[in-house]
């Protein structure tokens, strides 16, 4: 990208912009990227509209709004000197231009949904990049495509692809408030994965800016930094602006049910009968179970309850059969069935009321809280006193919101291979485990996190090892982090081969390709092989 020397007189009226909005400043790299900032935009005008920093009075309300872990949301949270919320792409280009010019690093945020805060918050001195704006979604139903912009919510897509057609749908995510950006780029797990594979396996294009400012389509930035969008995390190597998914056909109508059993009433022998035959399913069938510490409806008292909470592609007439032959111990009964649409069934298992749809479109969770997560592959079945063991642990106190989720593998997951794109986790899985735990004051956190690294640590001998397999959109940075400045291969790969597997090294070679001097980095970023960071990314 090519910058235009500032005239005289664009300078004099980007002082008197920084004074009339009051731009005071903490250090003189934050005064310096922002008269940055007005020197390199066209339009002087428009640029100081989407600039927030503490001194404004919409600053907390812009900050907040995306933060949807209340964990990163405290006074003692570190909070960006700038936010910058840019309606178009071509304002992030000088965007990070300033800041490599005056050594500031960048945070993208286009969900907020981040699980560790990395999108929100950093311990180095930063600003947010916001796309929240960025949020355009455009429908071709004939040829079964979408492009996204990366600030667009997955609600928001399911609600447009609906818009257009009540049997076409895309394979990504059940909360719809989270970001398309840093979803996708993540894998992006959802219903239909067993069906149609992850979200980053339905790109067949994509928009992003470089480090150098270029904005680049699938064409131009290559086939390997493309690779690595898709899975390895796009904020390791820019700044993601759009997608182009293929959409997939689904039935106007699919059949949802959700069955819960306590262990008195069989739970660990259902559970552990599951295990063994889930990820043989038809491709068109999931059953998911979610395990919780309930109240018994007998007598009060606290029980385990396994919830199996199922998407069929199809009518309860073809279902039900296919559960009597495959999973006869779950005694599913027509009674039991619902069925709808496929955009309704992302309201229902969201816990959503099926009607209105439009309640897709709003863009905050309704309830934020408190959460730590941890992820987990399992490749053998868990005995059932290996069941029994983590029954014991959810009568703990701080277990009285937690819950675990045993997502089945097999279908379309058996069939790509590792290295297809950056997400490995493939063939040989049974299931993926999500441990979550929720609480509610903020002085509680430290025995909530506590109680679900106890949990994890239990769960080693029963899940994957060399590495212990973990999922990148499951962000946990227990498993390892990366220095504030150079971070060898060798520390990086702790954690990078537990998201990654053997597709870390071929990742790490991109950034070292496209970012050698490490500007996108944060906690868990992808290093550069060799490094060339110096204080201001230069």
């Amino acid at each position: 990208m090519v910058m235009k020397t500032p005239t005289i007189c664009s300078i004099l009226f980007a002082f008197l912009v920084l004074f009339s909005c009051s731009w005071t400043v903490s250090s003189d790299g934050q005064q310096d990227f922002l008269q940055c900032l007005s020197l390199q935009s066209k339009d002087h005008t428009s640029i100081s509209n989407i600039i927030y920093t503490p001194e404004n009075s919409s600053y907390s309300s812009i900050l907040n709004f995306s933060i949807q872990n209340l964990r990163f949301a405290s006074e003692t949270t570190p909070k960006p000197l700038v936010i910058i919320t840019p309606v178009n792409e071509y304002q992030i280009q000088p965007v990070i231009y300033c800041a490599k010019e005056n050594g500031m690093q960048i945070r993208i945020r286009s969900g907020g949904h981040d699980l560790e805060g990395l999108s929100n918050t950093s311990e180095e001195p930063f600003f947010i990049l916001d796309l929240v704006n960025l949020r355009e979604i455009n429908i071709d139903v004939e040829k079964k495509t979408a492009w996204v912009q990366a600030g667009a919510r997955l609600g928001e897509l399911y609600y447009r692809i609906a818009e257009k057609s009540r049997t076409l749908g895309f394979p990504s995510g059940v909360c719809p408030t989270v970001g398309a950006g840093g979803h996708i780029s993540g894998g992006g797990f959802g219903t239909l994965f067993r069906k149609y594979g992850l979200a980053a396996d339905n790109v067949i294009d994509s928009r992003i800016i470089d480090v150098n400012g270029r904005i680049l389509d699938r064409k131009s930035m290559g086939e390997d930094l493309f690779w690595a969008i898709r899975g390895g995390g796009g904020a390791s190597f820019g700044v993601i602006l759009a997608w182009k998914l293929q959409l997939v056909d689904v039935p106007e109508k699919v059949t949802l049910f959700t069955i819960s059993r306590t262990v008195e009433q069989n739970a660990t022998n259902i559970v552990h009968r599951w295990q063994y035959i889930a990820h043989k399913f038809d491709k068109d069938l999931l059953v998911v179970v979610y395990i919780r510490r309930v109240n018994s409806s007998q007598d009060g008292r606290r029980t385990i309850q396994a919830s199996f909470q199922s998407l069929f592609l199809g009518g309860v007439d073809r279902l039900l059969p296919l559960m009597h032959q495959s999973f006869p111990d779950l005694g599913l009964k027509r009674e039991d069935c619902t069925e709808m649409s496929w955009i309704e069934s992302n309201l229902y298992i969201y816990g959503l009321p099926v009607e209105p749809l439009d309640v897709l479109l709003n863009r905050t969770q309704a309830n934020k809280r408190y959460v730590k997560e941890k992820s987990d592959y399992v490749q053998k079945p868990i005995s059932k006193n290996g069941l029994e063991g983590i029954w014991k642990r959810f009568f703990e106190e701080e277990a009285e919101e937690a819950q675990l989720v045993f997502n089945p593998y097999g279908g379309r997951m058996d069939e790509i291979s590792e290295s297809a794109i950056p997400f490995p986790h493939r063939a040989g899985n049974l299931y993926k485990i999500n441990y979550a735990v929720y609480w509610d004051e903020e002085e509680a956190s430290e025995r909530y996190i506590n109680w679900i690294r106890r949990l994890y640590s239990y769960m080693a001998p029963y899940v994957t090892k060399f590495p212990r397999a973990t999922y990148v959109n499951y962000r946990d940075l227990d498993i390892g982090v990366n220095n504030k400045g150079n971070t060898s291969y060798a520390q990086a790969s702790i954690w990078g081969l537990k998201y990654f597997k053997n597709n870390f090294n071929k990742l790490v070679h991109v950034k070292t390709k496209v970012d050698p001097s490490n500007f996108f980095r944060n906690e868990q970023s992808i290093p550069p092989l060799y490094s060339m960071w110096t204080k201001n990314g230069k």
